[in-house]
Formats: structure tokens, C-alpha cells, sequence
């Protein structure tokens, strides 16, 4: 495996991260997921318009663009693989141990990962921790994801792939990774960016696709749900079968169908949907 790291590539057996980089200490940094057939990128634009708002949440300074799209052609051509995710971590550098930042600048990784094709359904759990909200970090794609693994570990546990959280207030929120949409009375509903979840590419252009609403839902409107389903960018719209102990029945749905349909489509016309 070849991958980019500060301005070249490098032998993953070579490539070394600093033990004093933010990314390490502290969890100091952002990250993009995308997903990567054929050595062609999905969405490139709009994962490095969402990594550089995440950047500026932090206080990071922006990423070049360029150096990106050049890091990940590079790293796609270097690991030749039909399907995979390739993974832009962007951290704030060497640094001293604590929070305060240092002056060495952002350390920059491309990596790429082989991957199979997910099922079409699937199973989560729902989980008794909650997305903050009003937090400092609400909303960004952050390299801090211990919640995330706790969440997941549960899910595995339980028989499921995925942990859906509510918020502080009750409300449906997300997946560790992923964003949920509802079907209720024949109708899709996604959570609002308000809510406290992430802004998933794949959420966005299934809404826009679709027609989802954006509506503040309860965390119970899961028991109420006709169908259900996720995004992201390596599941794409991946139906759910159960949540806990409740069946719903035969999957896809008709709601799920059309999205997963539109979203394939759409995607085969288009492998970079500007917004």
C-alpha cells in the first residue's frame, strides 16, 4: 500500500506520523471519507468544500485544494483496486502536549483502503448516549471518534452494522457514520443540520434527489417508521430491516427503492455533483 503523506508518496511501511502531532494527542484534526471505484473518485468537490469548512471549525488553516485532488490521484493510481475508500486525514501538525497548538503547520495523509460492495440491508441499534448539539465540534467531520467506536462496538455486539443516536433534547439525530432518513405516512423525512448531525454528502444529494424533508424529528418516530434507511458515502442508501427487536418487514420499501434507484442513476451520469 502507497500513501501520500506531507507532499509525496511514501510506502505505508514508511510513512510516519510525528508521536507529537495534534491528530495523535489530542484528536486535533479533520478527515474525509470518499468512496473510489476505478480509480475514480465520488463527489471529490464536495468532500473538499465539507473538509475545509471542518478545518475552519477548528481553527485549521484551509487546505489547499489542489494538493488534495493531486494526493488522491496519486494515491489511486499508486493502489489500482475496483472498489475502495480512500480517506483524507488533514491534522494540526506537531505540536506541544496539551491543547495548545503548535507552529509546524497541518500534516496532510491520503490513504486508500480496499472495499466490497455493502449489502443492500442492514441492521442497527439505537444507543442510550447522545449527540451534543451545541457543541464546539457539532456538525464537523473530526478526527475525534471515540464516541463513535464505543457506539459501534455496542452495535456489533447486538448483531447490527450501525448505532443510531438522539440528541441532548431527544431528538433523532445519526449513525457513528452515517445519516438516517425515516419514512413516515409515505412521507421521507431526514434529521435538520440543527440537530447536531453531520452534513453527509450522501445525505445531501439523496434529499435533493428525492425530495426528502428536513424536519426535527422525535427519537421515537424510529418505533413509528414505515421504513428506514442510511447514507454515506460507502453505504450509499443501505435499507434497514431492524432497529433493536423491531422487524420492518420486507426490505427495501418502495420509498427506499425509488432512493436507492434515483441515488444509482444519478450517480452513474455524474461522479462529481457540484452543489
Amino acid at each position: 500500500m502507497t500513501i501520500w503523506l506531507d507532499g509525496a508518496l511514501r510506502d505505508a511501511d514508511d510513512a510516519r506520523v510525528s508521536v507529537f502531532d495534534h491528530g495523535l494527542t489530542v484528536g486535533d484534526g479533520v478527515f474525509e471519507t470518499l468512496k473510489a471505484e476505478h480509480g475514480r473518485t465520488f463527489a471529490l468537490t464536495r468532500h473538499l468544500e465539507r473538509l475545509t469548512r471542518s478545518a475552519r471549525g477548528l481553527g485549521l488553516p484551509d487546505p489547499d485544494h489542489d494538493e488534495v485532488r493531486r494526493a488522491c490521484a496519486a494515491v489511486l493510481e499508486a493502489n489500482p483496486l475496483p472498489l475502495g475508500r480512500l480517506r483524507v486525514t488533514y491534522t494540526g501538525g506537531v505540536s506541544p502536549l496539551g491543547s495548545d497548538r503548535g507552529e509546524a503547520g497541518p500534516t496532510l495523509i491520503v490513504a486508500f483502503a480496499g472495499a466490497t460492495r455493502r449489502p443492500d440491508t442492514t441492521a442497527v441499534v439505537t444507543v442510550p448516549w447522545v449527540r451534543n448539539e451545541r457543541s464546539a465540534v457539532a456538525g464537523l467531520k473530526t478526527t475525534s471518534y471515540a464516541e463513535n467506536v464505543v457506539a459501534l462496538a455496542a452495535a456489533h455486539r447486538a448483531g447490527a452494522s450501525e448505532a443510531l443516536f438522539a440528541n441532548t433534547v431527544g431528538r433523532l439525530c445519526e449513525g457513528t457514520g452515517s445519516n438516517v432518513f425515516v419514512v413516515l405516512d409515505g412521507e421521507l423525512h431526514t434529521p435538520p443540520l440543527a440537530s447536531g448531525c453531520l452534513g453527509g454528502i450522501t445525505r445531501a444529494l439523496v434529499a435533493e434527489w428525492s425530495g426528502a424533508k428536513e424536519t426535527d424529528l422525535p427519537f421515537e418516530a424510529l418505533e413509528q417508521a414505515e421504513e428506514v434507511f442510511l447514507t454515506s458515502s460507502l453505504r450509499d442508501v443501505q435499507a434497514v430491516v431492524r432497529i433493536d427487536g423491531r422487524e420492518l418487514g420486507t426490505a427495501p420499501g418502495p420509498v427506499t427503492a425509488e432512493a436507492m434507484r434515483l441515488f444509482d442513476a444519478r450517480c452513474a451520469e455524474d461522479a462529481d455533483p457540484r452543489p
